[in-house]
């Protein structure tokens, strides 16, 4: 089989595209002008040519339409069968389509993109002319490229496939035709074919990209011989990130941007930090010196810190936000969208687009790293799009240490995961700064056009190892040979602005002596970082900064108003049927409302949610199934069962409870931890007027996003300073369900638990859980809170509140014995425990009938109520027992925190005893029979006679 005749075989008509030819087809049939020209006027042709079989291709059913255009190519039907001559000319029109088809497809895959020049070659037959049986006497011939290639009407075929090559295999590869939409294709061939790819900078911006570059190299190699040894993360060899950034800030400042949100490990974020956002360098001089020690209770390394300035632009004043970031890489992408999503939503909507985030990935972590893929996934979501991303990839070819691409990654290019989100890619050579200065101008371009993600893959080297003690050339000799005669993309750029005389050779040298001398200095070595410049749309973070821990707060609602309140989540719309269980739930809370029967959770949750809307306070609520609620307690959404679109019919009863209420938002979030919980922890960061939870579907589902927990919302505020005041809803409860969705475990969040960086909560009543989520915005003090929320509790005829608690008092971190019947002196023993047990505690105990024990609730297990505990047990002078009774096993949950806390509250000669389940390395048993066994028996275990007690000395 001839080339020609494998190409027909297997043409861009059909194979991979076949329903996106069908499809177009489709269209023709319906509406001939609906299709482009040039497909249009192939199938005008189609029309009147006979098929192979002797059928008209007008009267093909649509599922035979693709195989019926592979039979005419195999027969060289594809134009009508006139003089033989015109024949072939017809055919070669159609295979100069093909070929520009082909480059678009495949030409990223010829580009010169390497600047080592250590990759061979791929053998792509459909990128050259012998393909489509052209030769060097076709060359010359004129084709027509109207509505073909951009930039031609008609042209030569030598002129055509110069311009493909020129276009698609410079220093810029780009990848798009995988895009659906035939608008943003377009916008990408116009934009690529009209400049061939090739940019046009007049002598001044050439002059400024090579003193960016000098400052990249220059802060460097000051580094590197005044802190020799210092780990830094090098940038040497990507020296052309720092002009994609310059660009980048300065094109997006023209286009209207004033915010820009940044996420990047490690490599390069000190050059960042210096020549992009302007931090001074004797700042960080001082912190290689170790001279800032006592800053922050922990602290970090300094390439993990973030950094905040306001920068000025041609296009005006931009506010430049670097977050910090822990050796976890790629986990700062969804905090970095969280923080631009909190930015938009204070803008506004026609605001949105003023701000900006920007990814910066290692090639290998791109690649690697799940959490960039479940970070994509929601870029078109409609709880947390951020109108587009731009990601740039330093793509240092050899990944975090000494890895072979070949065992980082399993596809062509560390970018192609975001093909799942159809993102334009353009991979640039990091050699050419001047091709990377126009793909961040058409990366930025695209975005602000279409409002998607846009990545800029800027294949460069890494001249040091991971860090600057690292040896890579152990593993990787042929490639570091290549690195140490590689002068560098500096040198390289200067000697090319000298020949095309923009520069002399001193003037080039001129830039290297003035950047160390601004080094020597410690000058900012950017454009103007502006000191006393404000944007409209700042939050002021000063009233929660420096705030010393209280458990107090006002929490407490008229009686009037929290009727009022119940009355708007109570009300819908006329006309509007709701399913006859969500009917019952309203019909109930309108009855606890007026007082006629006792609050559930669910009524408990949403008046606080309505209370803090009503005074001011937005809220955002995201998890699985978090408008219905996971255990349909919550009902914040409702669904009118007449509607016939999956996307009408909801109504939000606390989006409607007073005029020019704070905004109430609830989503149902995509079926991801790390990313939404991410996402939500940055949201917290950047709005401190908003009450931001995340709902785990039960409370082992935070597992999946373990990493933000450790390394954000447990550390962030004793690391980087970074106040949050994320709540996280945990589902808890032993119930016989198994061992995954019985624990969240407790032990974990407890065990991270430190210097008040947190709160840790188990409330047992609707009042508690009232008072708890007002707490949270009402004081001055932003802490995450963990709230292990109920299961079974959720409808437990016991775990209800009065409306009058809601009305009085507040959240109590310690609830004491509440019989009344209980007499005090007849106390010997006082069981504690937290969350649901307590209510299977007091039902054992009214079952023996026992009144010499007292039972204790701790709502709050971190930080502990050490006064309010110590205050109870002295309810008891003739206290001689203290049993801490739990449903997890012993090696979980909170015993091993809480005991020390216990003996602490307690006097000398009292015992302290365990009782509860033995240790396990499950969470919970998974058959029900001996979940029952082992609650009969922890009970009858707290009640009766103890074991193994410690003696308070």
């Amino acid at each position: 089989m001839s080339l020609m005749e494998k190409f027909q075989a297997n043409s861009y008509l059909f194979g991979g595209n076949a329903p996106y030819v069908e499809e177009l087809y489709e269209s023709y049939l319906d509406n001939p002008a609906s299709v482009p020209d040039n497909w249009r006027q192939y199938f005008d042709a189609l029309q009147s040519i006979p098929a192979v079989d002797g059928s008209n291709a007008n009267d093909v059913a649509h599922a035979p339409i693709v195989q019926s255009f592979a039979q005419r190519a195999k027969a060289n039907a594809f134009l009508p069968r006139t003089g033989a001559s015109e024949m072939v000319v017809a055919r070669k029109q159609v295979h100069v389509q093909s070929l520009v088809a082909a480059y678009r497809f495949l030409g990223a895959r010829w580009a010169n993109l390497d600047p080592l020049k250590r990759q061979e070659r791929a053998a792509i037959p459909e990128l050259e002319p012998a393909f489509y049986d052209f030769t060097e006497a076709d060359m010359d011939s004129t084709y027509s490229a109207e509505n073909t290639y951009f930039g031609f009407d008609q042209a030569s075929l030598r002129d055509i496939f110069k311009a493909l090559r020129d276009t698609y295999c410079g220093s810029i590869g780009a990848e798009y035709m995988y895009i659906s939409d035939p608008e943003q294709k377009r916008w990408w061939q116009e934009k690529l074919e009209r400049t061939r790819a090739t940019p046009t900078f007049s002598p001044e911006k050439k002059k400024h990209i090579l003193e960016r570059l000098t400052a990249a190299e220059g802060l460097e190699r000051y580094l590197h011989t005044k802190f020799v040894g210092q780990k830094r993360f090098s940038l040497e060899g990507s020296e052309s990130f720092i002009v994609a950034m310059d660009e980048l800030v300065h094109h997006a400042g023209s286009k209207g941007v004033q915010e820009i949100v940044i996420g990047m490990a490690h490599r390069g974020r000190l050059n960042v930090l210096v020549n992009t956002l302007g931090k001074m360098p004797a700042d960080l001089f001082a912190e290689f010196e170790n001279k800032h020690v006592d800053d922050l209770p922990a602290g970090d390394v300094k390439y993990h810190k973030g950094f905040s300035s306001d920068v000025s632009t041609r296009g005006g004043p931009v506010h430049l936000s670097l977050a910090f970031n822990p050796s976890h890489l790629e986990i700062v992408n969804p905090v970095v969208e969280g923080s631009a999503k909190a930015r938009m939503d204070r803008c506004g909507e026609l605001d949105a687009p003023q701000v900006l985030p920007v990814q910066i990935h290692g090639d290998a972590a791109f690649a690697g790293q799940g959490v960039v893929m479940e970070t994509l996934n929601l870029a078109q979501t409609r709880g947390y799009g951020t109108h587009g991303t731009v990601h740039i990839v330093i793509n240092n070819q050899i990944g975090f240490t000494t890895s072979d691409p070949r065992d980082s990654r399993s596809t062509i290019y560390c970018s192609d995961v975001v093909k799942m989100i159809e993102a334009p890619v353009l991979h640039v050579n990091g050699d050419d700064p001047e091709a990377v200065v126009l793909a961040m101008q058409l990366a930025l371009d695209f975005r602000q056009e279409f409002k998607k993600d846009a990545v800029v893959d800027i294949v460069c080297f890494r001249k040091l190892g991971h860090n600057e003690q690292d040896t890579p050339a152990v593993t990787q000799p042929l490639m570091y040979k290549k690195i140490a005669q590689h002068p560098g993309t500096r040198a390289l750029y200067a000697e090319k602005l000298v020949t095309q005389g923009v520069i002399t050779a001193e003037e080039g040298d001129g830039f290297v002596k003035a950047y160390r001398k601004a080094m020597d200095e410690g000058h900012h070595t950017t454009d103007p970082v502006l000191s006393n410049y404000k944007s409209k749309y700042a939050v002021d973070w000063v009233p929660f900064l420096n705030r010393k821990w209280t458990d107090h707060a006002d929490t407490a609602i008229p009686l009037a108003e929290l009727k009022r309140l119940a009355e708007c989540i109570t009300t819908i719309p006329e006309n509007f049927k709701v399913h006859s269980l969500v009917e019952k739930v309203l019909n109930d809370r309108r009855n606890m409302g007026r007082g006629d029967q006792p609050l559930d959770w669910g009524m408990g949750e949403h008046l606080a949610y309505a209370s803090l809307v009503s005074s001011g306070y937005a809220v955002r609520l995201t998890g699985q199934d978090s408008g219905r609620g996971t255990f349909t307690h919550r009902h914040a959404v409702l669904h009118d069962q007449n509607r016939e679109r999956w996307n009408d019919g909801t109504y939000v009863p606390l989006q409607n409870i007073a005029e020019g209420q704070a905004k109430f938002t609830v989503i149902d979030s995509v079926l991801s931890e790390e990313a939404v919980l991410g996402f939500e922890y940055g949201y917290s960061t950047a709005e401190p007027n908003t009450m931001v939870l995340w709902e785990g579907q039960f409370g082992d589902f935070s597992n999946g996003a373990q990493v933000v927990i450790d390394q954000f919302i447990s550390s962030g505020e004793v690391k980087w300073g970074r106040v949050s005041g994320l709540t996280m809803l945990l589902p808890h409860g032993y119930e016989g369900q198994g061992p995954e969705h019985s624990s969240a475990r407790i032990e974990r969040y407890l065990q991270l638990c430190a210097d008040t960086n947190m709160q840790v909560t188990q409330p047992t009543t609707p009042a508690q859980i009232f008072h708890l989520l007002r707490r949270q915005m009402i004081r001055q003090l932003r802490k995450p809170l963990i709230v292990f929320t109920p299961k079974s509790l959720l409808r437990h005829k016991e775990a209800v509140s009065d409306l009058s608690e809601l009305a009085n008092g507040n959240f109590l971190t310690l609830i004491g014995e509440v019989d009344d019947t209980i007499e005090s002196k007849k106390i010997k023993r006082v069981i504690v425990c937290s969350g649901r047990l307590y209510y299977d505690l007091i039902a054992h105990r009214r079952e023996i009938n026992s009144n010499d024990v007292a039972v204790i609730r701790v709502e709050q297990l971190y930080p502990f109520p050490h006064k309010a505990f110590e205050n109870e047990l002295k309810k008891y002078e003739n206290l001689t027992e203290v049993v801490w009774v739990q449903d997890e096993p012993k090696n979980q949950g909170p015993w091993f925190y809480i005991e020390h806390h216990l003996t602490d509250g307690m006097n000398v000669g009292q015992k302290l005893v365990y009782a509860g389940r033995p240790a396990s390395a499950s969470p919970a048993v998974g058959y029900y029979a001996k979940h029952y066994e082992q609650l009969k028996q922890l009970l009858e275990t707290a009640f009766g006679r103890l074991r193994g007690a410690a003696v308070v000395k």
